[in-house]
C-alpha cells in the first residue's frame, strides 16, 4: 500500500504537546494522531486502575488531550496510588465503589447511560469487564459480535497492520469469523485504509477437510464475493509467510490481491492470534494499540504487560472510532 492509500501518515503531535510513540517509527500513531487531531477528548471511564500502569496510562492519555477520564474505583486504593505515584487526580472525576467487578458495573451503566464514550479496562481481569459488557441487560450489545483488533506498527512491514481476534472470541464459528472480519474492515475504512486486504491465516494455502479453517476461510472468501462482507478484499487460506512475502507467495505459485501485502490478518482461534501477537511484539518489536470493537462503544482492554505508550495509542484508536461514528451520524443527518 502507497502513501496515497492512506490519509494523513505524516502527522505532527497535535498542539505540540507530548505523546508517548506507539510505534517503532511512529507511522501506526500518526496516523491516529491525525484521525484525532481537532477532536476534543473523548469521555472515558476508566475501569478499576488500582496498579501503575493502568493509572499512568490513563493519565498521560488525559494530558495529551485524547481522552478525559472517569477513575472508577476503590477510593482510598486509588488516592494511595496517586500518591505514590506522585499524581495529581484533583482535576479528574473519580467514582468510589468498593471492588472490582462493581467498578464493571458501574461502567457498564455511565455508558448505557450515554455519559462516557468508551470503556478502558485497568488491573481487573478481561472477562470480568467484558461478562458485565455482555450482558444482555447492559444494553451495549448489536448485532454484531464483539471482537478485539490489534493495530501493530511493525519496522520491517512496510504498512500497518491489524490483526483480529486475539482476546475475545476462543474458537470462533464461520459467522463470528464473518462478524470479527467485517469489525476490523470498518476499522481499517476510520484509519484511511480504503480498501483493506484481508488474509485469512492458516496452516497452509489448500483446501482440505482436515483442517476447519481453511474451509472457513474458503467460504469467507465465497461470502465477500456474495457480498456478505464488504468494504475489503479477501483471500485464503494464507500462511503467514505468503500473507507477509509477495516473494514467499511467488515461490508457491500463489496468484493474488492479498498476498504479500495484507493489511488485515484474520487467526483461526484465539491462542494462534495470541500468540502471534507477543512473538511480533517480543522477537519483530512491533507496537501499537488495541480495542474491542461490535459493541455500542469502543473499549479498549490492555494487558497488564502493555507499556504506557501502548496504552496511550489504544485510547487514540478508541477516540478514532467515537470521532468516526459520530462523523457518520452528521453525514447522514
Amino acid at each position: 500500500m502507497t502513501g496515497a492509500d492512506i490519509e494523513g501518515a505524516q502527522t505532527p503531535s497535535p498542539g505540540g504537546t507530548h505523546v508517548p510513540r506507539a510505534g517503532t517509527d511512529g507511522r501506526g500513531y500518526d496516523i491516529l494522531l491525525e484521525r484525532i487531531r481537532t477532536a476534543p477528548p473523548i469521555r472515558m471511564a476508566v475501569v478499576h486502575p488500582c496498579d501503575s500502569a493502568s493509572l499512568r496510562g490513563a493519565m498521560e492519555a488525559a494530558a495529551a488531550g485524547v481522552i478525559e477520564p472517569i477513575l472508577i474505583a476503590p477510593q482510598a486504593r486509588l488516592i494511595a496510588l496517586a500518591r505514590d505515584c506522585g499524581l495529581d487526580l484533583a482535576r479528574y472525576e473519580c467514582v468510589a465503589v468498593p471492588h472490582s467487578h462493581a467498578a464493571a458495573a458501574m461502567a457498564v451503566e455511565l455508558a448505557r447511560e450515554g455519559r462516557v464514550d468508551s470503556l478502558m479496562k485497568g488491573s481487573l481481569q478481561t472477562d470480568e469487564l467484558m461478562a458485565a459488557v455482555m450482558q444482555k441487560a447492559s444494553g451495549l450489545g448489536t448485532a454484531r459480535v464483539m471482537s478485539h483488533v490489534f493495530l501493530l506498527d511493525i519496522a520491517s512491514y512496510p504498512r500497518p497492520l491489524l490483526l483480529t481476534d486475539t482476546a475475545i472470541n476462543i474458537e470462533p464459528t464461520l459467522a463470528e469469523k464473518a462478524d470479527i472480519v467485517q469489525n476490523a474492515i470498518e476499522l481499517a475504512h476510520l484509519l484511511g485504509i480504503r480498501t483493506p486486504r484481508v488474509a485469512i491465516l492458516c496452516a497452509l494455502e489448500t483446501v482440505t477437510p482436515k483442517l476447519r479453517s481453511t474451509l472457513d476461510a474458503a467460504a469467507l472468501c465465497k461470502m465477500a464475493d456474495r457480498g456478505q462482507i464488504t468494504g475489503g478484499v479477501l483471500d485464503g487460506p494464507l500462511a503467514f509467510d505468503t500473507a507477509v512475502s509477495v516473494e514467499a507467495a511467488a515461490s508457491k505459485g500463489i496468484q493474488s490481491a492479498v498476498a504479500g501485502q495484507a493489511d488485515i490478518m484474520l487467526v483461526p482461534e484465539l491462542e494462534a492470534g495470541t500468540m502471534l501477537a507477543k512473538q511480533l511484539e517480543y522477537l519483530a518489536g512491533a507496537q501499537g494499540a488495541g480495542i474491542v470493537l461490535g459493541a455500542r462503544l469502543p473499549i479498549v482492554v490492555t494487558s497488564r504487560t502493555d507499556s504506557i505508550a501502548t496504552r496511550v495509542a489504544s485510547c487514540a484508536l478508541a477516540s478514532v472510532v467515537v470521532q468516526g461514528r459520530r462523523n457518520t451520524v452528521r453525514s447522514i443527518a
